[in-house]
């Protein structure tokens, strides 16, 4: 249902079951599937392609132009999957030719102010607090938490079921399972409450716990410590995505906390 103050041009491509507000603008080479409800002064630029059952609240901007300058002007696309929640004045740029797209899974909650610059890729059942900045081509996977104020440099990668807490500087890659704070980012422990929430055996915990121990609390370099895991630690898909995640970090992860005892149970 389109209100009469709404405008829509007409080669944008709407299910007839979505609800578009007054004073919304929705520009040609639009996408938005059944179920959506968009809000009043929400502007949805070119290259958008919106699944079921999504929510944007007022005043979000979805797939302005890149804030790159090496982009160009070619056709992109950002692609939003089914029920997310965009909350006002959160702003998603589309890709530049680099990925062709920004992508955002499902079910992810995305609080008022959050910016996902260019060629992000965003997985399912995320939530980024209020005022996240992100900047380009960064990956954050299933059941992340990032806190609001946060600012995640671009390129980095932060892991599943990980938790940042607010207002910190994201420089390294954040590894799975884990909390993450202080200046400069460190380790503070592994998201066992998280996990617990999502399903997670106790037994599973401690071994994700053994793990972070060994690359963290025991003065191993992460060399070293991968070694250990590799060798030492049983085999479970928790740990492979640890090592995978290790193996793969473009940026590097990011450091334990110094001041941690060896002692504490984490």
């Amino acid at each position: 249902m389109n209100q009469p103050l709404a405008y829509v041009h007409p080669q944008a491509k709407i299910a007839d079951n979505t609800v578009i507000e007054p004073f919304t603008i929705i520009h040609k080479n639009v996408e938005i599937d059944e179920g959506t409800w968009i809000g009043s002064n929400v502007t949805i630029m070119p290259g958008a392609r919106i699944g079921k059952n999504c929510k944007i609240f007022p005043g979000a901007v979805i797939s302005a132009i890149p804030q790159d300058l090496k982009y160009a002007g070619e056709e992109t696309l950002v692609r939003i999957g089914n029920n997310n929640i965009i909350r006002e004045f959160a702003t998603i740029n589309r890709g530049t030719r680099a990925n062709n797209e920004t992508l955002i899974g499902d079910n992810n909650l995305i609080m008022a102010y959050v910016h996902i610059a260019h060629d992000c890729i965003i997985g399912n059942h995320c939530i980024l607090a209020n005022s996240v900045a992100l900047g380009g081509h960064i990956e954050i996977d299933d059941y992340a938490i990032v806190g609001g104020m946060s600012a995640v440099h671009q390129f980095v990668k932060i892991g599943k079921h990980s938790m940042v807490s607010g207002g910190c500087l994201v420089r390294k890659d954040v590894p799975p399972f884990v909390k993450a704070a202080r200046e400069p980012l460190a380790f503070a422990g592994v998201n066992s409450i998280g996990l617990r929430r999502r399903g997670f055996s106790d037994q599973v915990i401690n071994q994700i716990q053994e793990i972070y121990r060994t690359l963290y609390l025991r003065q191993n370099n992460v060399t070293q410590a991968v070694r250990i895991i590799e060798t030492e630690l049983p085999a479970t898909d928790e740990r492979d995505e640890i090592l995978d995640f290790i193996a793969s970090s473009a940026r590097g992860i990011m450091k334990g906390y110094s001041r941690i005892s060896p002692n504490n149970n984490y």
